[in-house]
């Protein structure tokens, strides 16, 4: 069983930073490839950013391109998502996601396992 929790969201100023974190249990944390989604109010779940196994692969959606950074741990089977300037139209629901093939896809369909989202809120 491979369960998968979200933390790190809130209420911040445009302009600011947040961390969000994703701790995964699981002996098989280390091969999975893991991505972060968001869903804003009213519209349908996005791609955000995607890490591969060893971490030595990230890939982002064009919209938050040189703003947020994925990163991983995987001695602590953690997964982070560090956001900075954000924008009001970041605000939504973040969910990490894993995928047992541990290659760096975008598609809500290519992902096996999910949290259960953490609040992101950006004020103007």
């Amino acid at each position: 069983q491979v369960q998968l929790v979200e933390s790190g969201g809130g209420l911040v100023q445009a302009g600011g930073s947040l961390r969000l974190s994703c701790a995964v249990s699981g002996r098989t944390f280390g091969t999975y490839g893991m991505g972060w989604f968001r869903q804003a109010a009213g519209k349908e779940r996005e791609f955000v950013a995607a890490i591969s196994w060893t971490g030595g692969r990230t890939y982002y959606a064009d919209s938050v391109k040189g703003r947020f950074t994925i990163s991983r741990d995987n001695v602590k089977s953690t997964v982070y998502l560090q956001m900075n300037s954000l924008k009001p139209e970041d605000t939504a629901v973040y969910y990490c996601a894993a995928d047992r093939r541990s290659s760096l896809r975008i598609g809500i369909e290519d992902y096996d396992y999910w949290g259960q989202g953490t609040q992101v809120t950006v004020s103007s």
